[in-house]
């Protein structure tokens, strides 16, 4: 099995969009009732300016695209090109956390590394622009990734905005030394 990890470009958003659909449908069950699950796709999705600005990762797994996530010098902290509410001013790495964005997996391809890698690669990235924390918008089937890389909790919410109440929580961790 050979993984690699690379920037998304433009032309990998038609093959990107479908694989995050199938991420919400179908790794969200268990976690989220049927509304609430219609409501995360309203929520959720592509941010084409994390692709833009070359802060967006494809993972493939023997040329397959598996997975993708990134991270974000901006102050939106989740949701896709059709969310509202969203902010794209730079943060000043010096006082603000860098924000992990977008992270989708494929169900096909969930518990391989997927997630990990894309997070090493996040948090090596954002280290390199001067960042000393990461914060991000954690799902309910996502948290357990986050807390193994050590993100903390530091707030539970709900967004409503597509419908259904889903339960989120924002959560931070210091930068690593390694990762510096």
């Amino acid at each position: 099995m050979t993984i690699t990890i690379r920037l998304a470009t433009g032309d990998d958003v038609t093959v990107l969009v479908p694989l995050m659909e199938a991420a919400i449908e179908q790794l969200q069950r268990g976690f989220l009732d049927d509304d609430q699950i219609e409501s995360s796709k309203a929520i959720m999705g592509i941010d084409r300016q994390l692709v833009d600005d070359g802060t967006y990762f494809v993972v493939e797994i023997d040329g397959t695209v598996a997975g993708c996530g990134g991270w974000s010098r901006r102050a939106t902290l989740y949701g896709g090109d059709h969310s509202g509410g969203r902010d794209a001013a730079l943060l000043d790495p010096t006082t603000d956390p860098a924000r992990i964005r977008a992270m989708y997996t494929h169900p096909d391809f969930a518990r391989r590394g997927v997630g990990r890698l894309v997070l090493e690669a996040c948090e090596a990235a954002a280290a390199a622009e001067g960042f000393a924390t990461l914060e991000l918008m954690a799902t309910r089937s996502g948290r357990p990734l986050y807390e193994t890389h050590g993100f903390q909790p530091v707030e539970e919410v709900e967004d409503a905005s597509g419908g259904a109440p889903v339960p989120l929580t924002r959560m931070r961790k210091p930068v690593t030394a390694t990762a510096r």
